[in-house]
């Protein structure tokens, strides 16, 4: 281990750097540096745009078999999806988290390195017709299998000394199951620890399954998260998100089609049965609404969550009937999956993956979005350039498994199903954590989100000084009640790429482009001609994807 420099005579300073999570809300990785060794805060996948994709198959910016041990917020891909490459290339350490945490991985990381195989898979048959060289996936399904033996699980609200010189505490985040914020005393040589709080991603105040995050207070560096830092949902209780569900679900049918909700496989889509199943008991819906989820993992996951019922919160059904209406249809075939594609509407169908870039959502979208009497809502956050962010912000056509879709679907967005604290949320939690006495990093926002919520904490009496909104790969050294002091590191990629890349401005060129030729394009024996250019201006960003 290297000597970190900076300190003030016997105390030694200690590095944090943020190789995720940093103006970007996936990817969460944070890296400490201390005299007795170096660990990690979550090892996420990145998700968004191409360039932000294109990290997850770049070597780390750190040498995994230095990495002593592992400390997991939760279960959530963009904070967990790189374990398996993290173990793949030398690390050997301890995986300390929750055992809800560790029992979702059980089924989450395999099913990501399926994922990875097929996807390459598919990549590379086209590659192959191209000419060009072929790629390797992130990691295999072996390897996430193999990451797992090294899980070390441990409770809540109790110290656990993951290495020399480091003591750490688990509290409750509110997000998923299994989630925490992460206290961490850290042995300076001063006359007390370094303290700091990683929040995890916080959940809402009020929320099924689970209690409002809690932590103490009183720390020298604070790393919150910031997704919704820029706005307030409009009705955040549990009865109010049921409610407007139930509009959701009886204006959908009664257009005839079927209810397409992309859904993330871990707590939404658990919390979607619940409530699903709470307006089937109570006749708000149609007794007769046939209700399928339809991913394996969500599945299994599904089962974790029944293992762990006597641990769940607010939940408005009988622990037997959770998650088992008789209208459910939990399917995992690929036969089963299929069958699906047969009911022409009336149909409410789960599916995953929450963002559409991946999984079988993307096989009951192209069988749906082309049909006017369908509806597909959306009821989670869609990164930047995702085929869900491109759906919801107007497409007229997508590309699909190599197919031109036409997007005549009602497409809905039902945000106060989020599992993340909004603006108000967080600043409370914010507040609840005083005194801070050296600073706070807003993560794992974008940065209108963070500024927001940055100049609302310095409206409640926060000094300005004292707030960092770090980019990807930024580095500071922390000292007990200082400012930290920011280091020079090399960036990976320009601030200005992080949330909108080329492939981006490229879309929004060939949608301009289109507009303007629909417009000369009066003629009907033009018109044809026209609606091919427009298609194929489209999606032209999407068929770069795929390849």
């Amino acid at each position: 281990m290297p000597y970190l420099e900076g300190g003030d005579g016997n105390v030694m300073a200690v590095r944090i750097t943020f190789r995720g999570g940093a103006g970007t809300v996936t990817g969460s990785c944070y890296l400490i540096d201390h005299d007795k060794g170096r660990f990690l805060i979550d090892c996420g996948l990145f998700q968004g745009n191409r360039t932000i994709r294109e990290l997850n198959y770049a070597p780390f910016p750190f040498d995994p078999a230095t990495i002593d041990y592992l400390l997991l917020t939760h279960a959530h891909i963009d904070h967990v999806g790189l374990v398996p490459k993290l173990t793949r290339l030398g690390f050997t350490g301890p995986i300390h988290a929750t055992t809800p945490t560790l029992d979702l991985l059980t089924f989450m990381l395999p099913d990501s390195g399926k994922i990875q195989e097929s996807e390459v898979e598919r990549k590379n048959r086209t590659l192959k017709r191209q000419g060009k060289p072929t790629v390797t996936p992130i990691y295999t399904q072996a390897d996430a299998e193999a990451s797992l033996e090294n899980g070390a699980p441990h409770p809540m609200e109790t110290w656990l000394e993951p290495g020399p010189g480091v003591k750490a505490r688990f509290w409750n985040a509110g997000h998923i199951l299994g989630a925490v914020s992460i206290e961490l005393a850290i042995d300076n040589g001063g006359p007390r620890p370094l303290r700091l709080l990683f929040s995890g991603d916080l959940g809402p105040d009020e929320k099924v399954f689970h209690l409002a995050p809690d932590a103490p207070e009183g720390f020298d560096y604070v790393v919150c998260e910031s997704t919704y830092g820029d706005r307030d949902r409009d009705d955040v209780t549990v009865e109010g998100r049921r409610a407007a569900l139930e509009r959701e679900i009886g204006e959908a049918l009664s257009r005839g089609g079927n209810l397409v909700i992309p859904s993330f496989a871990v707590e939404r889509s658990q919390e979607l049965l619940h409530d699903i199943g709470v307006l089937l008991a109570e006749g708000r819906i149609p007794k007769n609404t046939p209700v399928f989820l339809d991913s394996p993992l969500a599945s299994r996951v599904t089962r974790v969550f029944i293992r762990h019922a006597g641990a769940l919160e607010d939940v408005a059904l009988d622990e037997a009937e959770l998650f088992r209406h008789p209208n459910f249809r939990i399917t995992e075939s690929v036969e089963d999956s299929k069958a699906i594609n047969r009911i022409s509407g009336g149909a409410i169908i789960i599916s995953a993956s929450g963002m559409c870039d991946a999984g079988r959502i993307r096989h009951h979208l192209r069988n749906n979005l082309w049909q006017r009497k369908g509806t597909v809502l959306f009821v989670g956050y869609q990164a930047p350039g995702t085929l869900g962010s491109i759906i919801l912000n107007g497409a007229e056509e997508v590309r699909i498994h190599g197919r031109d879709i036409k997007v005549a679907a009602t497409i809905r967005r039902l945000g106060n199903y989020s599992a993340h604290a909004d603006q108000g949320e967080l600043l409370a939690w914010i507040r609840d954590r005083q005194p801070v006495r050296g600073g706070f990093f807003l993560t794992h926002g974008e940065n209108e989100a963070r500024a927001a919520l940055s100049e609302l904490m310095v409206e409640q009496g926060i000094d300005g000084a004292r707030i960092h909104q770090p980019a990807l790969d930024d580095s500071f050294l922390l000292e007990a009640g200082q400012a930290p002091l920011r280091k020079a590191q090399p960036k990976r990629v320009p601030a200005d790429q992080m949330v909108r890349d080329w492939a981006d401005d490229y879309l929004a060129f060939s949608f301009a482009l289109a507009e303007r030729l629909d417009r000369i394009a009066n003629e009907p024996d033009k018109r044809e001609l026209m609606r091919r250019l427009r298609a194929t201006l489209a999606n032209d960003h999407q068929q770069n994807e795929e390849i």
